[in-house]
C-alpha cells in the first residue's frame, strides 16, 4: 500500500535536507519525476505525518481530500445540469479503483486533480487569472494535467482574443519560475529534464491499454510518434467542429472579441476541457492504474452531455461499468485492454455526433413572380 507513498517521503526528505540539485532527489522507486509543487505539497505533508511515518493520518487527509474533490465535482456538475442524479451515486460508491487511489495508495495525482477542479469551479465563475494561476498549480504536482491544456488554450482565446490570452499564459509560467526557482538556480537543466520529461519511458508491466500489443511495439518511438499525430489530429478536429461554434474563421479567435464581426456563441466550459483530457487520455502513451482518476469524474459528463433518449440511459451506464471492470482487472490483460479502447471509442463517438451543430436551414428566397389569381376572385 505505502510504496509510493515512502519514495515519496525519501524524495522530498531529501530537499527537507537541503538538498537543491533536482538530479539527487530520489526515492526506492527511482528519482524524482515530478515539478516543484510536488516537493512543496509533500513536504508539509512529510512533517505533518512526523516524517511520512504516520500512515494513518496521510490516509485521513486523503480521505478529506477524496471528499473535498467530489465536492468541487459536484458543484461543477449542477451548474452544467446535463448528468441525471443517479448516476452520482456510481461517482461516489462504484468504484474501488478511485478509492484504492486516494485513500489507500496516496499518490499525487488526485492532488493535481482536486487543485484543477477547484480551477475549472473558478472558470465557471469568471476568475480567469485566479483560475489559471491555480491551474499552473495543478500542473506543478503533475504533468498530466497539460492534457487539460488545449482546451483552456482554445478557451482563453475564444474569451480574451490573443493579446489577453498571452497575459493569462504569463500568470500559468510566472508561477512555474517562482516555485522551481530555488531548483533553477543551482541546476536549471536537471530540474527542467526530470520535472518536464515528456520523452519519459514507461514499463510494459504496468500498462492498463496497451496489453494487446507486443513489447516491442509498446516502447517503440514509432509508436509514439502515431499516438502524438493522432492526438494532434483529434485536437484539431473537436477545435474546429465541435468547439468553434462561430461563423467566422478560427483564425478570428486571435482577433480581439469586441473586433470581431460576429459574436461567438457562449461555450460550455466543462465540455471543451473535458474534451481536451479525453482527447490526451484515449492517446496516452500507456495508462496505469493511478491514472484512472485522470478522467473517472469526468466520465458521466462526456456520456450526458449530449441529448438523451430515455432508452439511453441504461448503455451509458453499462459502458461506465465496463470502463470500471478494466481498471478493476489487475494485471491487466488482452481483454481488458482492448474492452477498454473500444469503450473510449464509443465515448468519443458520442461525442463528436452527439454535440454536432444543428444544420442551418436555408429557406427559398420569396418569388418575384406574383400570384396567380383565380377566375372567382377575378
Amino acid at each position: 500500500t505505502e510504496i509510493d507513498w515512502k519514495a515519496y517521503m525519501e524524495e522530498v526528505e531529501g530537499f527537507a535536507n537541503g538538498t537543491l540539485d533536482y538530479t539527487q532527489l530520489k526515492g526506492g522507486t527511482g528519482p524524482l519525476v515530478y515539478p516543484a509543487g510536488f516537493v512543496y505539497i509533500f513536504l508539509g505533508l512529510y512533517y505533518a505525518t512526523d516524517r511520512g511515518t504516520d500512515i494513518r493520518l496521510a490516509q485521513y487527509l486523503f480521505a478529506g481530500l477524496y471528499l473535498l474533490n467530489l465536492l468541487l465535482v459536484f458543484r461543477i456538475y449542477c451548474r452544467t445540469n446535463k448528468v441525471p442524479p443517479y448516476v452520482f451515486f456510481f461517482m461516489c460508491c462504484a468504484s474501488y479503483r478511485i478509492h484504492s487511489i486516494f485513500v489507500l495508495r496516496l499518490f499525487n495525482d488526485p492532488i493535481a486533480m482536486a487543485i484543477l477542479f477547484l480551477a475549472i469551479n473558478l472558470f465557471l465563475e469568471e476568475h480567469w487569472s485566479w483560475g489559471c494561476l491555480l491551474f499552473s498549480l495543478a500542473v506543478s504536482v503533475k504533468m498530466n494535467i497539460l492534457l487539460f491544456g488545449p482546451g483552456l488554450l482554445f478557451l482563453l482565446l475564444q474569451r480574451f482574443g490573443l493579446l489577453g490570452c498571452i497575459t493569462k499564459l504569463c500568470i500559468c509560467a510566472l508561477l512555474q519560475v517562482v516555485l522551481g526557482l530555488p531548483f533553477l538556480l543551482v541546476n536549471p537543466v536537471g530540474y527542467l529534464t526530470r520535472s518536464f520529461d515528456l520523452g519519459r519511458q514507461f514499463q510494459f508491466k504496468w500498462t492498463v491499454n496497451w496489453r494487446f500489443l507486443p513489447e516491442e511495439v509498446f516502447q517503440n518511438r514509432a509508436f509514439h510518434v502515431i499516438l502524438l499525430l493522432a492526438h494532434l489530429a483529434g485536437l484539431g478536429l473537436f477545435a474546429l467542429h465541435r468547439w468553434h461554434r462561430s461563423k467566422e474563421s478560427i483564425l478570428a479567435l486571435l482577433k480581439d472579441p469586441a473586433e470581431r464581426k460576429h459574436a461567438s456563441p457562449p461555450l460550455t466550459i466543462v465540455f471543451v476541457l473535458f474534451s481536451s483530457n479525453f482527447l490526451g487520455v484515449c492517446c496516452s502513451r500507456s495508462l496505469h492504474y493511478q491514472f484512472y482518476v485522470w478522467y473517472f469524474h469526468t466520465l458521466p459528463y462526456l456520456l450526458w452531455c449530449a441529448p438523451t433518449t430515455k432508452l439511453a440511459h441504461m448503455p451509458k451506464v453499462l459502458l461506465l461499468g465496463v470502463i470500471e471492470l478494466c481498471w478493476n482487472t489487475y494485471p491487466s490483460t488482452v481483454c481488458s485492454s482492448l474492452s477498454l479502447h473500444i469503450c473510449h471509442g464509443l465515448v468519443l463517438l458520442q461525442l463528436w455526433y452527439g454535440t454536432a451543430p444543428p444544420p442551418v436551414l436555408h429557406t427559398p428566397p420569396p418569388s418575384r413572380r406574383p400570384a396567380a389569381i383565380s377566375k372567382k376572385a377575378r
